[in-house]
């Protein structure tokens, strides 16, 4: 885990890599339940006996669920101290090159791209890659928008 001690620290480290985190497995119950919570139950998520015959084999997690993984792998891999907040700002390029399927592991790696300074802190870009254990391409790229705020 890579540690800022302040948001200005940020400043000098644009253009580094943060570092990983560590590989999840994404099963058939997390699937269903990203789902369940969005509404999204297409067969190529849910219906493992229908995917099988698709065209990836077997069922596999939804985009979003792979772009929601951001949030919860990116604070192993850096933290900042000297801050009142982060704030999840936005993405900028969203793109899903490989899908992730059932049982397959994955984590992310992310790039400090940019670093802003703003009024009371800083904003980052933070290219963001979900690799997929195995694979050849990832399954997720994107451009994390966020500010730190002391």
């Amino acid at each position: 885990m890579k540690n800022f001690s302040s948001p200005d620290e940020l400043l000098k480290a644009k253009g580094e890599h943060l570092g990983y985190s560590r590989w999840i497995e994404i099963d058939q119950k997390r699937i269903d339940l990203f789902a369940e919570a969005t509404g999204d139950d297409q067969w190529i998520h849910v219906n493992p006996k229908k995917a099988a015959e698709g065209p990836f084999g077997k069922t596999i997690a939804h985009g979003y669920l792979t772009l929601s993984l951001t949030n919860h792998l990116l604070p192993e891999i850096f933290h900042v101290e000297g801050i009142s907040m982060g704030i999840n700002y936005g993405t900028d390029r969203v793109r899903f090159p490989a899908p992730v399927t059932v049982e397959s592991s994955v984590r992310l790696g992310a790039e400090l791209l940019d670093v802003i300074e703003i009024d009371n802190g800083v904003q980052t870009v933070i290219q963001l890659t979900v690799e997929i254990e195995g694979g050849d391409r990832p399954a997720c790229v994107v451009d994390s928008l966020s500010r730190f705020i002391w």
